[in-house]
């Protein structure tokens, strides 16, 4: 009887190392809706995931609520776009280390009626002088959170019927966008990767104020025994590999011309 005992629970300890080695070659990756929309996470994750033997689940849900999952434990990686509120979430101490990867431009975007504005100030004050139609993500993700820093900046409330907020990811807004004849701030390889469905130009872009850094950043394990730090160190360390970075830095040039993100030195 004991020794049935003990072989049952032999059986059961095996079980439970495999079914946990098994969930260790799992990552949570939460990132901002903009690498999944660009497409990059579909170009960049395969190839990761066919020389580590890692699965990597992907959450593209805005930088804001990436935070906050790396906040309550509940990812394991992050790649985000928005450095004051990065820099808060290490000083706080939810991440364990954070690299920067890459970096593009933020556009504004608006109607295809090759109506250049010569800078954000100019375009803000337009838009909201004349109250044509803007939406927001509203969501706050790097892009809105971006985009209601330029308001500010320029000293500009935006209320009134004419701003309209989504609530949505990039791919979302900018269809909202193109549906309403109207404006909103995007990133400028989801727009490339959508222009082709869409009747909206950009107005105005690669602006200095308009830079767009994207960073990995691992989250403490100490938050919970289900984060895999060593995937997600793994993981950090393939996103921002020489070898990673080359091949980050070819992404759109075939169908674009041109890189949609440049990776960091």
């Amino acid at each position: 009887m004991i020794k049935k005992l003990l072989v049952t629970m032999l059986m059961l300890f095996t079980m439970g190392v495999s079914a946990l080695a098994e969930q260790s070659k799992e990552i949570l990756l939460a990132t901002t809706t903009s690498v999944r929309d660009s497409g990059l996470m579909d170009y960049l994750l395969p190839k990761f995931e066919k020389e580590s033997g890692y699965k990597v689940n992907l959450i593209a849900v805005g930088t804001g609520k990436a935070l906050q999952m790396g906040r309550d434990g509940e990812a394991d990686l992050l790649l985000v776009h928005a450095k004051a509120s990065e820099m808060k979430f290490m000083k706080e101490g939810h991440g364990k280390e954070r690299r920067e990867l890459a970096h593009n431009f933020f556009v504004l975007v608006g109607p295809e009626n090759n109506q250049k504005m010569s800078s954000v100030k100019e375009a803000l004050t337009t838009i909201e002088g004349e109250k044509l139609e803007f939406v927001s993500r509203g969501d706050d993700s790097g892009t809105n959170k971006k985009e209601l820093a330029l308001w500010k900046e320029n000293n500009i409330t935006p209320e009134g019927k004419w701003y309209i907020s989504s609530g949505s990811g990039m791919a979302a807004t900018l269809k909202i966008a193109n549906e309403l004849n109207a404006y909103t701030l995007s990133d400028i390889a989801t727009f490339l990767n959508l222009k082709k469905d869409l009747d909206l130009e950009i107005k105005v872009g690669e602006d200095s104020e308009l830079l767009n850094l994207y960073s990995v950043i691992t989250i403490d394990p100490a938050k919970n025994q289900h984060i895999n730090a060593e995937g997600a160190y793994k993981l950090m360390e393939w996103f921002t590999s020489d070898k990673t970075k080359s091949i980050i830095g070819e992404y759109g040039k075939k169908d674009f011309g041109m890189p949609l993100f440049i990776p960091e030195k």
